[in-house]
């Protein structure tokens, strides 16, 4: 199973195991078009592997924050080659029948190129939790929608039609129409660190996605410990996921202070079994500011692999 120990010390990978991970970045959507069009088109230049975007109402307080599912529409236009997606889309404010159809409509303007990030949401008001209303979800209402969401989107996407009565959402009769050009669906990356979330994963992701951030652990150590986690969960499914993403910048690693930062930071989470290495694009004023030169000769190094 990708990622799983196979000799040396448990939970890392032997020198010839380890393989180079793929590079990405996350994109700030609050640039105007065409402006953020420009942006598109240099993340593709650059070689990333993926140009992600975050998919909520807001975040942080910043405005404006653009609409994720349009703008990937817009940006699978611009672009032909770099993946895209969401990183990532919650039920906090989606509902997976109009989310589908979305997803299967930028899935054809890309020509095949998107992959879909799901979460089960944040818990901040300024970002877009509550932000539809209602009661505040508790823990582990929070964790039933997101997984029934998750399958239900899963057959959305790849069944003739679908007729859903479920705890959380309904769909009835909703015919699939064209769908997208990759089968049987778009690929799911999955963000879930606890129990629930691993076996989301494990059922249906292609890929899973962690920051490696909890307070008072080493990331490193973090990451290693969720990885396990994730094959444990993947045996008891019968399934494997290829795909092991890290988001960077919320643990306080140094990964964009030099090239050399980045290349002893990557060859450590390689190590453990990280496929994808996912930067955000460098954000002056924030924590998430960065030199661009440094940035871009990283983006450089890993297109030339």
């Amino acid at each position: 199973m990708p990622g799983a120990p196979r000799g040396g010390a448990p939970g890392t990978r032997t020198e010839e195991q380890v393989t180079a991970p793929r590079i990405s970045t996350v994109l700030w959507p609050t640039q105007p078009w065409p402006e953020a069009a420009d942006t598109w088109r240099r993340a593709e230049e650059m070689g990333f592997h993926h140009a992600w975007v975050y998919d909520h109402i807001a975040w942080r307080g910043t405005t404006p924050w653009y609409d994720a599912y349009a703008t990937l529409a817009a940006a699978a236009a611009v672009t032909s080659r770099v993946r895209i997606g969401t990183l990532v889309t919650s039920p906090n404010f989606r509902h997976p029948v109009p989310a589908a159809h979305a997803i299967k409509t930028i899935d054809q303007v890309s020509g095949g190129r998107l992959t879909v990030g799901i979460g089960s949401g944040g818990t901040r008001r300024a970002s877009d939790a509550g932000v539809l209303g209602g009661p505040e979800w508790a823990p582990a209402e929070r964790a039933g929608r997101f997984a029934e969401w998750t399958d239900l989107l899963g057959r959305l996407l790849s069944a003739p039609g679908t007729t859903h009565e479920g705890t959380f959402y309904s769909a009835r009769e909703v015919a699939a129409g064209p769908g997208g050009v990759q089968r049987p669906r778009v690929p799911f990356v999955i963000a879930g660190d606890g129990p629930r979330g691993m076996r989301v994963a494990a059922r249906h992701g292609a890929g899973w996605v962690t920051s490696g951030h909890q307070e008072g652990r080493e990331p490193l150590e973090v990451v290693r410990s969720r990885l396990a986690a994730l094959d444990a969960a993947c045996e008891a499914e019968g399934r494997e996921i290829a795909g092991r993403v890290l988001l960077t910048g919320f643990s306080g690693e140094p990964w964009l202070e030099s090239v050399e930062s980045f290349a002893d930071l990557a060859g450590r989470y390689a190590a453990l079994g990280i496929t994808e290495i996912v930067l955000h694009w460098p954000r002056p004023g924030t924590p998430w500011e960065a030199d661009m030169t440094v940035f871009e000769k990283i983006a450089a190094d890993a297109g030339r692999r």
